[in-house]
């Protein structure tokens, strides 16, 4: 098991994480963060949020497992399987570095032997490291928690689009 110290490091940095997305749970009186922002809409919207938010986070993952399917398994940097971890709380936060990372390999790979993504110059590294961070700062109880979170979402859509885009241009 060539990567059993990789994983070992993920699962220890997901510690922190996993502490941070308890915080909020062991002291109820913490100003900010997004069980607060959740009790605004109450229980039953609450509900209804986080599940259209994990809907959209599947659309979201099929994309990228599609997106390393498109790509020839030269190109392929992860099994494109491997994308199912972003559901894996809270070890998907650090992972998801990981996989961002491995998509945007796999594409710059892919446009260096495939005329089809000759006009992407960039490979989505931006976005994609830009919601990884900025979904890891939301978890700060505080004002500029919630505001982090907003940023991740905007970087989130934007990697998306460009997920999008990339699969669009494979498939043309």
């Amino acid at each position: 098991m060539k990567n059993s110290p990789l994983t070992f490091f993920k699962a220890l940095l997901s510690v922190p994480i996993a502490i941070g997305l308890l915080y909020p749970l062991l002291n109820p009186g913490a100003s900010g963060g997004v069980l607060n922002e959740l009790k605004i809409f109450g229980s039953a919207i609450s509900i209804l949020i986080v599940f259209v938010f994990l809907l959209f986070v599947l659309f979201y993952a099929l994309d990228l497992i599609k997106l390393l399917n498109l790509v020839s398994p030269e190109s392929r940097n992860v099994n494109p399987n491997s994308v199912w971890l972003m559901f894996l709380l809270p070890y998907n936060f650090i992972e998801d570095f990981f996989i961002i990372f491995h998509v945007a390999e796999s594409i710059e790979k892919e446009a260096s032997i495939n005329s089809k993504l000759s006009s992407f110059k960039t490979f989505g590294k931006v976005s994609g490291f830009g919601w990884c961070l900025a979904q890891i700062v939301s978890l700060i109880p505080n004002d500029f928690g919630s505001i982090a979170g907003f940023v991740a979402l905007i970087f989130w859509y934007w990697h998306w689009v460009f997920i999008r885009k990339v699969n669009k241009t494979l498939l043309a």
